[in-house]
Formats: structure tokens, sequence, C-alpha cells
């Protein structure tokens, strides 16, 4: 049922939260006066019939007639108002002494009065002819609610009963008085409570509006929308504009990264497509081809092909990199994983293959897309080196407690300095047209970088120091010595 709008929510639940904190104010105020009046009232009737009931004490012996005079007068000495003490002594076999008679003793209607009225006002008031020692509340005619407290003299064969009463008027007046206090005050608060919650909300909903807003841009397909990032205020505000335009700036990096990877793609797809299909006009532009003639087209097509094919399974892989079940790690024995790749790679080309000494101990990683960047590494030396002369070695060095470093040496032309960061982005080539009729797709390089990253590692076209060719090194963590 709340609005949806965050500023009226804001609103409404600070108004709640005010209503029922001053209600429980209110509760406790008002009865706490009370109390604390009924305490007071108590304490006052106590007094009067202790002051009484020691003038009675002191006439230990005498006749009920001489207790009522001695009373009469002491009472009378002391009238009763709407605002005074009732004061009275209930002796047996005379009449009540009071100093508002007219509460005990019957009489007639007054004016404006029926008869039946009077009648229950006389039955009230012959209930305080009972006594009731100790404290009770009792509604006495014309007065309303009174506190009354009794208690009883002994006088040798005679008891008298002293009490004393206040009338409660005062408590509910003081009570009212409250309650209207609050509703004055708290209808104020509330109306300057929910006029602050109302600005502190806006300004509070400000950056979630933004957001929406800068969002909503977005969605339609605008990349450039920022959140402004406020120069003063700090806190969570700064850190929410900052994290959601660190958001987009990702959103639009992986857009640009999306549009470049689309186009580079289709460019590498339509050049052997373009091949395929030269070769097949010009094979269809022949009235009878030779046998010879129809073996070369169909080499030329089946290398294209197989050219898409590695660019489709190279792009799957990339596409996969992504994914949180990319890797499968597991503890590999270095020295026997590393032996046996060597092995495989060292029949795939006419090279000087080399492996230096390998650390003993286990690299906890996927070995099946370690194998794979290790093979990409070499595939890319011995694209750059000639058959025979060309040397590709593989050198695995232990670094710090718990990482280990391939690192793929070659004697080719070498990496310029300018190109060693760019190496290892998507169809980037130092020489395009070489790697091209090479077979490569341009994705080797970049396939070794999302298997580092993925590892927690990170891969490098490093310095190859004096000597002559390219040094790419593979950094991956979770060794342990064996």
């Amino acid at each position: 049922m709340l609005p949806a709008s965050l500023r009226w929510r804001l609103t409404i639940w600070v108004a709640a939260v005010m209503l029922i904190s001053a209600g429980v104010i209110f509760v406790v105020i008002y009865e706490d006066t009370g109390t604390e009046l009924r305490n007071q009232i108590d304490r006052n009737i106590t007094s009067d019939t202790s002051q009484l009931g020691h003038l009675l004490g002191s006439l230990h012996g005498q006749n009920p007639g001489r207790v009522a005079v001695v009373a009469q007068r002491y009472i009378s000495a002391q009238p009763y108002t709407a605002s005074s003490t009732l004061l009275f002594a209930l002796v047996p076999g005379e009449a009540t002494v009071s100093n508002h008679p007219e509460v005990f003793a019957a009489a007639g209607p007054e004016e404006g009065e029926t008869l039946q009225e009077q009648a229950r006002e006389n039955a009230v008031g012959r209930e305080l002819l009972t006594p009731r020692i100790g404290y009770w509340t009792h509604p006495v005619p014309d007065v309303g609610a009174m506190r009354i407290h009794e208690r009883s003299v002994r006088l040798g064969q005679l008891t008298v009963v002293a009490g004393a009463g206040e009338p409660l008027e005062v408590v509910e007046q003081a009570q009212h008085g409250v309650a209207r206090a609050f509703a004055l005050a708290g209808a104020l608060t509330l109306a300057i409570a929910l006029f602050a919650s109302y600005l502190a909300g806006a300004r509070v909903s400000a950056p979630m509006r933004q957001m929406a807003g800068v969002a909503t841009r977005v969605d339609a397909g605008e990349l450039e929308p920022r959140m402004e990032i406020p120069s003063r205020e700090g806190g969570e505000v700064r850190v929410l504009a900052e994290a959601f335009n660190h958001m987009l700036d990702r959103l639009a990096e992986a857009f640009d990264r999306q549009r470049e990877f689309v186009a580079d793609a289709s460019h590498e797809l339509r050049t052997p497509l373009t091949v395929m299909r030269g070769q097949l006009d010009v094979l269809v532009a022949q009235e009878a081809p030779s046998d010879a003639e129809m073996r070369r087209v169909e080499r030329l097509v089946q290398a294209e092909i197989s050219r898409i094919s590695r660019l489709v399974d190279d792009m799957l892989v990339l596409a996969a990199a992504e994914q949180t079940k990319f890797l499968r790690p597991q503890p590999i024995e270095l020295r026997a994983f590393v032996a046996e790749l060597w092995d495989g790679v060292g029949l795939t080309a006419e090279r000087r293959f080399e492996l230096g000494p390998v650390p003993s101990g286990t690299l906890r990683a996927d070995p099946d897309r370690l194998a794979q960047a290790l093979r990409n590494l070499a595939r890319n030396a011995i694209e750059h080196t000639t058959a025979e002369e060309g040397l590709v070695r593989l050198q695995i060095e232990r670094v710090g407690s718990e990482q280990v470093r391939f690192s793929v040496i070659d004697n080719g032309p070498g990496i310029p300095v300018s190109e060693r960061l760019r190496v290892f982005e998507r169809f980037h080539r130092t020489d395009p047209g070489r790697a091209r009729n090479a077979g490569g797709t341009g994705l080797g390089l970049a396939i070794v970088h999302a298997i580092a990253e993925a590892h927690g590692g990170h891969v490098r076209a490093a310095d190859p120091g004096n000597a002559r060719g390219a040094r790419v090194e593979l950094l991956l963590p979770g060794f342990k010595p064996g």
C-alpha cells in the first residue's frame, strides 16, 4: 500500500516512527502524571487522617458525644471546598461528623434534580457510612470520583474512624492538559517532521533518481551518460556514483571490445570466404576444367575451410573464457606433464626443440587449458622461425614460494618493443600478411592471455636480453614444491 516513490516512502516511514514514538512518550507521561498526582493525594489525605486520628486518640476514655463534639470543632475549622480536603469522623451512636455533611446525610432533591437522581445520590452517600480502613476510591455526589483514606482509632471500649478524601478531578484535569499539549505539539512536530523527511527523502533519493535516469538512457542505447560525483559529499553517495560510473565504463569498454571483435572476426572470415568464392568462380568460368585445376581449387578450399574452423574454435575458446566453468583446476605433477607435452610439440615441426630443467612439484591448474596455452606459445614461436635452424625452447622456473614461470624462447625476428603489449590483443599481428599466409588466426596469444588471467596469473612479452628472438613468459600461481 506504500507509494512507489522513494521520497514518499521515506516520508511515510519517518512519520510512522514519529507517531509511534510520540504515542509511547504520551502514554508514559500521561500515566506518570496521573500516578504522581494520585500519590501526592494519597500523601495529603494520609497526613490529614493522621492529624485527625491523633486528635481523637487524645480523647481516650471520653464518651461518644464528647468525642463527636471535639471532632466537630476540629473539622469545622477546616471548611470544605471543591478543591480542598473532605474530613469526617464516624463515631458509633453519633451522627457523622464532616466538613461536608451533605455527602453523608439524606436530603431532598436540589434544583434541577429529580427524585430518582437524588435517591441515587443518597444511596451513594450511605455507602460512605460503612467503614473501609485503608485507601479506596468512591464516587461522591456533586464532586465526582474521590480518593479516600480511613483509619480506626481505639479509645478504650470505643472505636472511631477518622477519614479524609480529595477529589480526583485535578488528576483528570492534569491528564487532559497533557493530552491537549501533546496533541498541539504533536501536530506541529508531525508537520515539521513530514516536511523535513520529505526534503531529506528527496535529497537521499536524488542519486537513485539520477541513476534511474542514466540507466534509462543506457537501456535506450546511449553509453555516454554518467552520474555526477558530488564534490563535497562523501560516504555512500560518492561510492555509489563512482561504482555506477565504473560499471558503465566497463560496460562501454565491453561493448567496444565486442564491436571490435565482431568487426575483426567478420574481416577474418571474409578473407577465406572471398578466396573460396574467387576460386570457385574461376573454376565455374572454365567449360572443361582439368583434373589438376580441380584438385588445386579443392586444396585451396580445404585450406580455407580449415582456417575458418580454427578461427571459429579460437573464438569459442575466448567466449568460454568469460564463463565461470572455463577452468577445471586440479593438481598437476609438473615434470611428467611438461615432458609429455613437449614431446608432442616436438613432432609438429622441424625445429630445434629444447626443454630446460623442470622444478619438482605440483601445480594446481587446468591441464587442458595449460597445455593449450603452452602449445599456442610454441606454435607462435614455430611460425616466426625457420625450419631446421629455428630454436624453440621452453624454460620453467620457480618464482617465490608458490609461483612458476613458463618461458618460451625462439631465435626468430623478435617482437618490437612497441608491439609487446599489443600482441595479446585479439586479431593483432606484428606481420599481418605473413601470419595469415601461415594459417594463423591472430587469436593464439589472446587465448594465452585469457587462460593466464583465468588462473590468476599473467603473460607478457619479455625482453630477450642480448639474445636474438622473442621471449614470452607465462606466470601462474598455485605451485607447491615436491
